[in-house]
């Protein structure tokens, strides 16, 4: 027996949606605001998962420009048939519901390239797609109740999927409006077939500290549906703010080629009081049939830090594999690089270990792609280190960045234009929309020369720290982490760090040279 930890996926992975084909598994998360959209691993042992692509990878495939942050891509779900991979997901834009919506992609390898989207004539998030038997496509999905009996009521609904033409045909089913009265936000719905009969699973609570799993069941896919009496099946909520894991929910089943059967969840891991600066990660859980329903970690009830997983194998060599190892050096063709609402190749160009940046006058604070290059935050305990060079003009400014949102992040960087000596570096906090300046140093060197930037963060204090050449790195200023996760900010984002180049609105030619990117867990 094989024991491994958890979370399987670090980091703000949330909303996992999984399928098997044949002994291997593939695995999509949700990615809001962050270009490429949706990540695709790979796995064949559901614990080390592998990196291969993402869905949303070109520009005009979809368009995320002003889409503020925690919006975008929604929870989506990966479904395998006839030799197709089925992608459905939603576009959320918060400050203009009419912009959007939900859609379909497809492709034939995973990696991608994945298909334009195909937009489909429905209202609501978490769109789900089920294939059944008779080769019929049944695609379901949450909407606010057309009747709530209370604030926040939703309902799932299924209707027919005509593959000829990607039109919602015959009538709609209503089938599900949540396990618990009062319960908010029943989501994330899925469907399976087992033995003959039918099984949707769903959220509810929010996706936050109420968080849950539902099952209900039904002898045909348009229902109606039989509630679990044990409703919800899997939850925290129960064992307080102080859990070593919070907010579960959200889960997708597969079955495994030996028969058996587990759960890719959502979950947050707290740290320094209710905070979790990570996101929202995926967790795995085993999954046992009694009496005709699935029981969530089965004699423990709860997801756990731990898990046995008997066919787990050691790790295929990769980028995923080799940054639990320790490697530092993020290189260039890392897929966890991520920019914002656009392709980084507008405004980056690779090279051996780093980035050429070419600065915008677009900064953090807007909806916008500004010149940034980012990774998630991964670890509790973390250096982050770059060296960036670049000749700059008054105003102008290039370093790292510690990301929330637009409103919510931390900025170390390197100013332009001054007589003086030395290099001035300064660090400002953005909170809640408002810059302030923790701290500012000289380091040695003048307009072109290297300078050194770090970010280390250990539980909840982010240090900043700077060098010139010659010099030891020096702490320009600290910031409490706990007041930059989404518990403080708002939305459903943990950190990215990354680097950044910004004129602040000027016009500028200005190329930044970014080397030896590094993100290096702490032992």
């Amino acid at each position: 027996m094989t024991v491994v930890r958890n979370p399987v996926l670090a980091g703000c992975h949330p909303d996992p949606t999984i399928c098997r084909v044949g002994s291997t598994y593939y695995l999509v998360t949700s990615t809001f605001e962050y270009f490429p959209g949706l990540p695709v691993f790979r796995s064949e042992d559901l614990v080390h998962w592998q990196q291969i692509g993402h869905v949303v990878d070109r520009d005009g495939q979809l368009d995320f420009d002003g889409i503020a942050s925690s919006g975008g891509l929604y929870a989506p779900t990966l479904r395998h048939h006839d030799g197709t991979f089925w992608l459905v997901c939603t576009l959320v834009d918060q400050q203009d519901p009419a912009r959007g919506g939900n859609f379909v992609m497809t492709a034939t390898d995973p990696a991608g390239p994945w298909s334009d989207p195909v937009w489909l004539a429905v209202d609501g998030i978490d769109p789900s797609l089920f294939f059944d038997d008779d080769g019929r496509i049944w695609l379901h999905g949450t909407r606010p109740a057309s009747r709530p009996e209370w604030h926040d009521q939703t309902e799932v609904w299924v209707r027919e999927l005509d593959r000829a033409t990607w039109q919602l045909t015959g009538p709609e089913h209503v089938v599900w409006s949540g396990a618990v009265r009062g319960a908010v936000w029943a989501e994330g719905p899925h469907l399976y077939k087992v033995d003959g009969t039918y099984y949707l699973l769903a959220a509810e609570g929010g996706t936050e500290f109420h968080h849950a799993v539902s099952v209900a069941r039904a002898d045909s896919v348009t229902g109606p549906y039989c509630g679990n009496r044990s409703n919800p099946v899997l939850t925290h909520r129960h064992l307080g703010r102080g859990s070593d894991v919070v907010g579960v929910g959200h889960a997708d089943l597969v079955q495994a080629p030996d028969g058996s059967w587990w759960a890719v969840l959502l979950g947050m891991r707290p740290y320094g009081g209710y905070h979790y600066n990570l996101g929202r990660e995926t967790f795995l859980v085993p999954v046992a049939w009694e009496d005709g329903w699935p029981v969530f970690a089965p004699g423990v009830g709860r997801v756990t830090t731990e898990v046995e997983v008997p066919f787990a194998v050691e790790p295929a060599p990769g980028p995923v594999a080799a940054h639990r190892t320790g490697s530092a050096v993020v290189r260039p063709d890392d897929l966890r690089w991520t920019s914002l609402r656009g392709p980084a190749a507008d405004f980056a160009t690779p090279h051996s270990d780093g980035w050429e940046l070419g600065m915008r006058p677009t900064t953090l604070a807007e909806p916008r792609t500004p010149a940034f290059l980012g990774v998630r935050q991964q670890h509790l305990d973390v250096e982050v280190q770059a060296t960036v060079l670049a000749d700059l003009a008054p105003g102008e400014e290039t370093g790292l960045a510690v990301r929330q949102s637009e409103a919510d992040h931390v900025r170390l960087f390197v100013t332009g234009g001054e007589d003086a000596p030395g290099r001035r570096v300064v660090v400002v906090h953005r909170r809640r929309g408002l810059d302030t300046v923790l701290g500012e140093h000289r380091v040695r060197g003048g307009a072109g020369e290297p300078v050194t930037l770090a970010v280390w963060a250990s539980g909840q204090e982010y240090s900043l720290l700077a060098a010139g050449p010659g010099e030891p790195l020096t702490v320009l200023g600290t910031v409490d982490g706990r007041t930059l996760d989404s518990v403080a900010t708002g939305g459903f984002l943990g950190l990215w760090i990354g680097v950044y180049a910004s004129s602040n609105g000027r016009p500028t030619s200005t190329t930044v040279q970014v080397e030896g990117f590094e993100y290096r867990p702490a032992p």
